[in-house]
């Protein structure tokens, strides 16, 4: 009998995600009915689904607990409700810090400026957020605080890191895993411009590029993927992953994000057999 898999967006998700116009032909090639479904439309059968795979569901960020009740109600979802819990909230790289992973330094709702990182600039953003939403780069200290601040007085928690003059030359190296196996690697460009404050229309697909991951930038993003089960113990098999690295001091890769929610996957940029990669990760979900 076939398999049905639903690939999960949101409303906007749906229309615009680059990687769904290629994932959906290769899980049907590969021969899965596929349903192109959101999230949050009530219509939709999930246990008539041996699989939903949670994809471009971008407005988790803003509807979290409702979207998080959804998924706890999802009875064969990947990445499970357990993972969804604990990685949309940025605070759990508390826990991966806490593993002695390589973290870029953060500190949370600071209050003064002794608090802040030692650096020239700052990244100040909420721990939860998708699309770099509500997220502004600062060069001076009072400019930082008083974004933080807001986000504190919202009742978010705020985030800020020390803004890596290396992301302006070398950007970020995503690496991207499909059934815990590494798959392919993508250079995301600058995003945050000096000066420019918060903005909520930045364009993260504008400047990206496959490259090669280098053995310590693998041996990072390994180890990072290493310890989810040890952190959410629930957690199972992960169907996905991207671990966001930027070069540190001496120019040793430190982890900036690691999304296991709905991250893209780039598929445009990655290698033809990226595809059929993922259509055996999906086969091996469902075996599981």
């Amino acid at each position: 009998m076939t398999k049905r898999v639903a690939l999960v967006g949101s409303e906007r998700g749906l229309r615009v995600d680059p990687d769904l116009p290629l994932a959906a032909p290769a899980l049907q090639e590969a021969g899965f009915a596929v349903d192109l479904v959101r999230w949050d439309d009530p219509a939709v059968d999930w246990a008539g689904h041996d699989l939903a795979v949670v994809r471009s569901c971008w407005d988790h960020a803003w509807r979290r607990e409702e979207f998080l009740a959804w998924a706890d109600a999802v009875p064969l979802l990947r990445n499970p409700a357990p993972v969804l819990r604990w990685n949309s909230d940025k605070t759990h790289l508390r826990d991966l810090e806490r593993c002695g992973l390589p973290v870029v330094p953060t500190v949370w709702d600071p209050t003064t400026a002794d608090e802040l990182p030692d650096a020239e600039e700052w990244v100040v953003k909420p721990s939860v957020s998708a699309g770099s939403r509500d997220t502004a780069r600062w060069s001076g200290a009072g400019d930082a605080l008083a974004h933080a601040g807001e986000l504190a007085a919202a009742g978010r928690t705020a985030m800020v890191q020390p803004y890596l003059s290396s992301v302006d030359d070398a950007g970020e190296t995503a690496l991207l895993f499909t059934g815990g196996r590494f798959s392919h690697a993508v250079r995301k460009g600058p995003l945050l411009a000096r000066g420019e404050g918060v903005r909520q229309d930045r364009d993260s697909r504008s400047d990206l590029r496959p490259v090669e991951a280098t053995p310590e930038q693998r041996e990072v993003a390994q180890a990072v993927l290493d310890a989810v089960p040890s952190l959410v113990p629930e957690a199972g098999p992960l169907l996905y992953a991207r671990i966001d690295l930027v070069a540190g001091a001496g120019g040793r890769p430190v982890l900036l994000e690691l999304e296991l929610t709905e991250p893209s996957l780039f598929l445009p940029q990655a290698p033809p057999e990226a595809l059929p990669r993922l259509a055996r990760a999906v086969g091996d979900a469902i075996a599981a």
